[in-house]
């Protein structure tokens, strides 16, 4: 089965992993910052909205590793 990136060239593909891996990397400090401020908010408010905020943001980090993972396979498969 040819993955979704098989139409890519290599460049491309070590275009779309440099992007990829820096936006992981800023979804990350901004989920890990709003865990943060959450448990703040809720010490002084308690419990609120905003306490579960990071939870809905959380999946989507997670879809980007695994397409961060996906990407990388199929670059190490082309330079097998």
């Amino acid at each position: 089965m040819t993955s979704l990136y098989s139409t890519y060239t290599t460049e491309e593909l070590k275009k779309k992993i440099k992007k990829q891996k820096t936006m992981a990397i800023i979804h990350g400090f901004i989920v890990l910052l709003m865990i943060v401020i959450a448990i703040f908010s809720s010490i002084e408010n308690g419990i609120s909205f905003q306490t579960f905020l990071p939870l809905f943001f959380i999946p989507m980090e997670i879809i980007m590793l695994f397409e961060l993972k996906k990407l990388k396979k199929e670059l190490a498969e082309r330079t097998k």
